[in-house]
Protein backbone atom coordinates (compact mmCIF):
# COMPACT_ATOMS: atom_id res chain seq x y z
CA UNK A 1 0.00 0.00 0.00
CA UNK A 2 1.11 3.48 -0.94
CA UNK A 3 0.55 6.19 1.27
CA UNK A 4 0.25 9.91 -0.32
CA UNK A 5 0.53 13.24 2.25
CA UNK A 6 -0.78 16.41 1.19
CA UNK A 7 -1.14 15.56 -2.40
CA UNK A 8 -1.66 18.16 -5.08
CA UNK A 9 -2.28 18.11 -8.81
CA UNK A 10 1.28 18.40 -9.25
CA UNK A 11 2.55 16.52 -6.58
CA UNK A 12 2.70 15.43 -3.01
CA UNK A 13 5.05 16.30 0.07
CA UNK A 14 5.23 12.88 0.79
CA UNK A 15 4.76 8.98 -0.44
CA UNK A 16 5.63 5.93 2.19
CA UNK A 17 5.68 2.39 0.89
CA UNK A 18 7.21 -0.80 2.32
CA UNK A 19 8.48 1.04 5.24
CA UNK A 20 10.53 3.56 3.51
CA UNK A 21 9.33 7.17 3.17
CA UNK A 22 10.35 9.84 0.24
CA UNK A 23 10.42 13.22 0.57
CA UNK A 24 9.48 15.97 -1.74
CA UNK A 25 12.24 18.32 -2.50
CA UNK A 26 11.65 20.82 0.87
CA UNK A 27 12.96 24.55 0.32
CA UNK A 28 12.64 27.52 2.90
CA UNK A 29 9.47 29.67 3.47
CA UNK A 30 12.08 33.23 4.14
CA UNK A 31 13.17 33.38 0.16
CA UNK A 32 14.79 36.27 1.25
CA UNK A 33 16.90 35.10 4.46
CA UNK A 34 20.79 33.89 3.86
CA UNK A 35 21.28 29.96 3.28
CA UNK A 36 22.12 29.31 7.22
CA UNK A 37 18.00 30.25 7.66
CA UNK A 38 16.89 28.79 4.90
CA UNK A 39 18.98 25.55 5.30
CA UNK A 40 17.39 25.67 8.69
CA UNK A 41 13.68 26.05 7.74
CA UNK A 42 14.27 23.22 4.98
CA UNK A 43 14.82 21.00 7.36
CA UNK A 44 12.61 21.86 10.28
CA UNK A 45 10.16 20.95 6.81
CA UNK A 46 11.68 17.39 6.78
CA UNK A 47 11.58 17.47 10.52
CA UNK A 48 8.15 17.85 10.83
CA UNK A 49 7.08 15.42 7.59
CA UNK A 50 9.19 12.75 8.58
CA UNK A 51 7.27 12.92 12.12
CA UNK A 52 4.35 12.57 10.10
CA UNK A 53 5.58 9.37 8.76
CA UNK A 54 6.26 8.25 12.16
CA UNK A 55 9.84 8.24 11.10
CA UNK A 56 12.84 10.78 12.01
CA UNK A 57 16.43 12.27 11.02
CA UNK A 58 17.92 9.52 12.57
CA UNK A 59 16.69 6.79 10.31
CA UNK A 60 17.35 8.56 7.07
CA UNK A 61 18.79 7.01 4.54
CA UNK A 62 19.88 9.17 1.40
CA UNK A 63 20.19 13.04 0.88
CA UNK A 64 20.57 14.78 -2.14
CA UNK A 65 20.81 18.89 -1.42
CA UNK A 66 20.16 21.19 -4.37
CA UNK A 67 22.36 24.56 -3.81
CA UNK A 68 21.88 27.55 -6.44
CA UNK A 69 25.41 28.57 -5.39
CA UNK A 70 28.36 26.40 -3.83
CA UNK A 71 29.93 29.31 -2.03
CA UNK A 72 26.87 28.59 0.00
CA UNK A 73 28.76 25.00 0.90
CA UNK A 74 30.50 25.78 4.24
CA UNK A 75 27.55 27.88 5.17
CA UNK A 76 24.29 25.05 5.00
CA UNK A 77 27.27 22.60 6.67
CA UNK A 78 27.28 24.43 9.53
CA UNK A 79 23.70 24.00 10.03
CA UNK A 80 23.24 20.69 8.32
CA UNK A 81 25.94 19.09 11.13
CA UNK A 82 24.46 21.09 13.92
CA UNK A 83 21.02 19.31 12.81
CA UNK A 84 22.39 15.42 11.69
CA UNK A 85 21.86 12.88 14.38
CA UNK A 86 25.28 11.90 15.68
CA UNK A 87 26.26 8.26 14.36
CA UNK A 88 23.53 8.24 11.90
CA UNK A 89 24.88 10.54 9.28
CA UNK A 90 23.74 9.39 5.91
CA UNK A 91 24.79 8.92 2.82
CA UNK A 92 24.64 12.70 0.96
CA UNK A 93 25.48 14.06 -2.08
CA UNK A 94 25.14 17.98 -2.72
CA UNK A 95 24.99 19.65 -6.15
CA UNK A 96 24.89 23.03 -8.01
CA UNK A 97 21.46 23.75 -9.75
CA UNK A 98 19.21 26.31 -10.49
CA UNK A 99 16.02 25.93 -8.68
CA UNK A 100 12.77 27.01 -9.53
CA UNK A 101 12.44 30.30 -7.45
CA UNK A 102 14.96 32.81 -7.78
CA UNK A 103 14.80 33.58 -3.84
CA UNK A 104 15.67 30.22 -3.07
CA UNK A 105 18.96 29.12 -1.89
CA UNK A 106 18.78 25.79 -1.45
CA UNK A 107 16.14 22.51 -1.77
CA UNK A 108 16.44 19.03 0.27
CA UNK A 109 14.91 15.68 -0.28
CA UNK A 110 15.32 12.87 1.56
CA UNK A 111 14.65 9.43 1.82
CA UNK A 112 14.21 7.53 5.28
CA UNK A 113 13.17 4.58 7.11
CA UNK A 114 9.99 4.21 9.05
Amino acid sequence: MIQRFDVGTRMSEMAVHNGTVYLAGQVPEDEHSDIGVQTAQALAAIDALLARAGSDKSKILMTQIFLADLADFPGMNVVWDAWVAPGHTPPRATVQAALAKPGWRIEIVVTAAV
